[in-house]
């Protein structure tokens, strides 16, 4: 099952090279051949993202004078927990997944309480 998880997000990974090749046909032909140059500027995304909900938390804490967690916090994570299991997926490292999954779902679950506190709040209506 990962194997073809793996297999797919490969041949997804070939196919964006193609496009990035038609549309920039400057790039190097080997990203059409090795797919692993794609894969890897996708787990560097999502470590960017994954890094910008520290970024985030410390501004807004810097912001406050005290320690704070913004909702953006929450949706970097998702992002950035998605790209990474997507990632981890590729790479077929069953520890990487395991880590990414439980964190998505722990993300997930904290941005459901934000926005179910802030409809008890008044300020918008419960996520279905």
């Amino acid at each position: 099952m990962i194997a073809l998880l793996s297999q797919n997000i490969e041949a997804g990974a070939r196919a964006f090279a193609n496009l990035l090749l038609t549309i920039f046909p400057f790039l190097p032909a080997s990203l059409e051949t090795n797919p692993e140059q794609i894969m890897i500027v996708v787990g560097f995304a999502g470590q960017g993202l994954f890094a910008m909900r520290f970024i985030i938390q410390w501004l807004s804490s810097e912001k406050q004078a005290k320690s704070v967690i913004p909702i953006a916090f929450w949706y970097f994570s998702i992002g950035g927990g998605s790209v990474l299991f997507l990632y981890a997926i590729w790479r077929q490292d069953l520890v990487f997944m395991s880590g990414q999954g439980l964190g998505l779902f722990i993300y997930l679950r904290n941005l459901y309480f934000v926005r179910r506190s802030r409809a008890a709040m008044g300020g918008e209506e419960p996520a279905a």
